[in-house]
């Protein structure tokens, strides 16, 4: 029990801000596999990460995997980013998962150091464990063992995936569904979002006693708050909240 509520405590550092590098827009940053793009105007506080390997289709190499770690690191800290999607500048393509070319390449070590730093960054590793724990024993079994591969409209049916959209002739009706959705959490307290995040993943984890445990410290941050008071006042007024991440 121990071990997450100190996670979840450790998670809560205070946020300091740093100014975003490799952004789309950059001459520069054209030859990166991953750009950073923050969002301006209305879309103020979210960001987008692009993933931009064209010829290996977004496949997770060791330059990509490093590049993306370092965004991520220097997003983690800066508190003005309050959504950040992930989008793809490959037309057509997310990503096609691990790059099996560059893999091949690797000695043993090599790939169990690769593989130990996308466990770090992804927590969708691990299907042996997590999908069971989402579709039940059977039907992961069913799709592991037959490494069937499903549409987007069957993976929303089975609760893999939020909302299944019908593509459009640019061939980005995902990235503009995801962004109505970075839209709707954009107005949000920002604090109390990053805390029901950290309360809903390390409550994953544990028993549902430990959870609520869990729980009950993000609330307790939460508290002492300038957002709180300013939602309750919003309440009281009958006007939109004005949140600032403080």
């Amino acid at each position: 029990m121990l071990r997450p509520l100190t996670s979840a405590l450790r998670l809560l550092r205070p946020w300091k801000p740093l100014q975003t590098r490799g952004c789309a827009s950059d001459g520069a940053a054209r030859g990166r596999e991953i750009q950073v793009r923050a969002l301006e105007g209305p879309d103020q506080g979210i960001t987008e990460i692009l993933m931009n390997r064209p010829r290996a289709r977004n496949a997770l190499g060791n330059v990509f995997v490093s590049e993306l770690l370092e965004a991520l690191a220097q997003l983690r800290e800066d508190r003005q980013v309050r959504v950040l999607l992930f989008r793809s500048a490959v037309k057509g393509v997310f990503c096609a998962g691990a790059d099996l070319k560059e893999r091949e390449q690797m000695s043993e070590a090599e790939v169990e150091v690769f593989v130990q730093r996308l466990r770090g960054m992804m927590t969708e590793i691990g299907g042996t464990q997590r999908l069971p724990r989402c579709l039940g024993v059977a039907l992961a079994k069913e799709l592991i063992f037959t490494g069937r591969r499903l549409s987007g409209t069957q993976a929303q049916v089975l609760g893999l995936v939020n909302h299944a959209v019908a593509q459009n002739e640019e061939g980005n009706a995902a990235y503009h569904r995801a962004r109505a959705l970075a839209q709707e959490i954009l107005p949000q307290a920002p604090i109390a979002v990053r805390l029901s995040k950290v309360a809903i993943d390390r409550g994953m984890e544990v028993d549902i006693a430990s959870g609520m445990a869990i729980e009950g410290i993000c609330y307790a941050q939460n508290i002492p708050t300038q957002d709180r008071l300013e939602g309750m006042a919003a309440f009281r007024e009958k006007r939109p909240p004005k949140f600032v991440g403080k």
